[in-house]
């Protein structure tokens, strides 16, 4: 008896269940043994067979008990190896069978009421698991990609594995072997689904047609059509272009694959589904649901303590709100899950982000860099993670170089990353680009407290009829905002002539500030 064994056919994992990473069998044995033992407690043990799950073995024996033997003791032969066990722990010793039939004496609703009290154990167990919430896991992708012209298999195959390599950095994607197992005769967690690949070559053209199919029903979920340009470009440059495009399209948070994930998982379901939908909110900039996602890693991580994204993304999550990141406490919590998470995943870009975050949040700002710097080396790729590193940069004064990372984390996207369109907006606000700057702050989908500021002081500045309108949007959001600007300003790092700029965008859509003795702004 094995805790293979027990995670495939009883807890439903996956067949790549990892005993060392994922301790749900014990978890769940050691209630069933907690179980077991309060029943005898408060019923008591007097019954001709016992049901004992020693400490140190998942197998479950069926001793005599001691009233029984001295009745019977001659009754049944003793047969078998025990499994081993810690010292400390008794051995019992284990019946041949349950008696069949009830010995003299005893009455046979005796036995029948053990009988119905196991069943109705037994029973309460399967409902106690069927009402768990569905656990999702990362789904698992196959590639192919063949050549139209048989002259480019060579470049196909190449492009292929290079691929291969940039979504296993990614890690939200389980890469799996072609061919390697019918996903319909195995119980798999998590849906599965099949790239297919078409490489053509058309003069100085190279294009990539793919689709995405679900590998068990057979549907055809999504495709698309990728082109570059390699004039001028080594085969090597070129094969990397193209599959950054792909790997972007795939695998990042709002990816192809990601996307359906996280529409199809129910509002139950804990897991990958709660990390994605973390992400997602995350991005959004919005606080209103950030408790259920809260509350949704929380309950991922007490079923799953070793799940390295969920630590990596409650961190985020508890310094998200506004003000979260002035309580002290709060802040610890999120570096010591952070930490956990890279720790549990040290190649992960994710649980270093989240550790470049919660450092930023801390006040640590060289510890943040080299968090961040070890994210991008781990997966350039991924442009979720270039756009935070992006933002930390650009808040704390590394302005060309926050502003270069933004610009590649909005290539080859269908939907730019939040912090990405944000440090955009406020580098152009910044050279006094207002016009630009209020149409990129336009473009960032999201209520964040920030981007509702830059919008009308960007207005106030050009001295738009639209800026008192942005500014009661600003005021809605929060009545108390011209007293707390250059506080929440400061919380984000943000750099003290920036602020000021802000500020001074502000009064003039009609904001009114006290006399600011550090930026000389005026309240008219």
């Amino acid at each position: 008896m094995k805790a293979y064994s027990i995670a495939l056919d009883v807890l439903g994992r996956a067949s790549n269940f990892d005993a060392s990473n994922d301790p749900i069998v014990r978890i769940e044995v050691s209630r069933l043994r907690s179980s077991v033992e309060n029943y005898y407690e408060a019923f008591g043990a007097e019954r001709d067979v016992t049901i004992h799950i020693p400490k140190g073995t998942y197998v479950t024996l069926f001793p005599r008990s001691h009233l029984s033997y001295e009745h019977e003791e001659d009754e049944l032969a003793l047969e078998g190896d025990l499994p081993e066990m810690p010292d400390d722990v008794p051995v019992p010793e284990v019946a041949e069978s349950i008696v069949s039939a009830p010995p003299s004496g005893r009455p046979l609703a005796m036995h029948a009421g053990v009988a119905l009290l196991l069943c109705a154990a037994i029973a309460a167990g399967v409902a106690v698991y069927a009402s768990k919430p569905p656990l999702t896991v990362r789904p698992s992708v196959t590639l192919s990609m063949d050549a139209v012209d048989t002259r480019l298999q060579g470049e196909a195959s190449q492009t292929r594995d290079m691929l291969l390599t940039a979504l296993t950095q990614f890690q939200t994607l389980t890469v799996a072997k072609s061919g390697y197992a019918d996903v319909r005769t195995q119980k798999v967690v998590g849906m599965t689904y099949e790239i297919d690949m078409k490489y053509y070559g058309d003069g100085d053209i190279r294009s990539v047609w793919w689709q995405i199919v679900d590998r068990r029903s057979g549907d055809l979920l999504k495709s698309g059509l990728e082109a570059i340009a390699i004039d001028g470009k080594s085969p090597a440059a070129a094969r990397q272009e193209i599959v950054d495009v792909l790997a972007r399209r795939f695998a990042a948070t709002r990816g192809a694959i990601n996307n359906i994930e996280t529409h199809a998982s129910s509002a139950e379901s804990i897991g990958n589904a709660c990390v994605l939908r973390a992400e997602y909110q995350l991005d959004d900039g919005s606080s209103s649901d950030m408790a259920a996602v809260r509350s949704c890693l929380e309950r991922t991580l007490a079923a799953d303590p070793s799940n390295s994204d969920a630590n990596a993304l409650l961190a985020r999550v508890l310094i998200a709100p506004e003000g979260a990141a002035g309580d002290a406490m709060v802040r610890a919590r999120a570096l010591g899950l952070a930490n956990r998470a890279v720790s549990i995943a040290p190649m992960s870009d994710r649980a270093h982000v989240a550790l470049m975050m919660a450092q930023f949040a801390d006040g640590r700002i060289d510890a943040a860099l080299q968090a961040g710097n070890r994210a991008i080396s781990l997966n350039p790729s991924n442009p979720d993670a270039v756009a935070k590193f992006a933002s930390v940069l650009f808040s704390v004064g590394y302005f060309d170089a926050g502003v270069s990372m933004a610009q590649d984390a909005a290539r080859a996207v269908d939907i730019v990353p939040r912090d990405a369109m944000l440090v955009l907006a406020l580098d152009a606000y910044r050279r006094g680009d207002w016009s630009e700057a209020s149409l990129l702050a336009e473009q960032v989908n999201c209520t964040d407290f920030v981007v509702r500021a830059l919008r009308a002081a960007a207005l106030g500045q050009l001295g738009s009829d639209q800026a008192k309108e942005r500014l009661a949007d600003v005021r809605g959001s929060d009545p108390d905002f011209e007293r707390t600007l250059r506080r929440k300003l400061e919380a984000r790092r943000f750099q003290p002539l920036l602020s000021a700029e802000i500020e001074e965008g502000l009064a003039k859509a009609g904001a009114v500030f006290a006399l600011n003795d550090v930026t000389g702004a005026v309240s008219r």
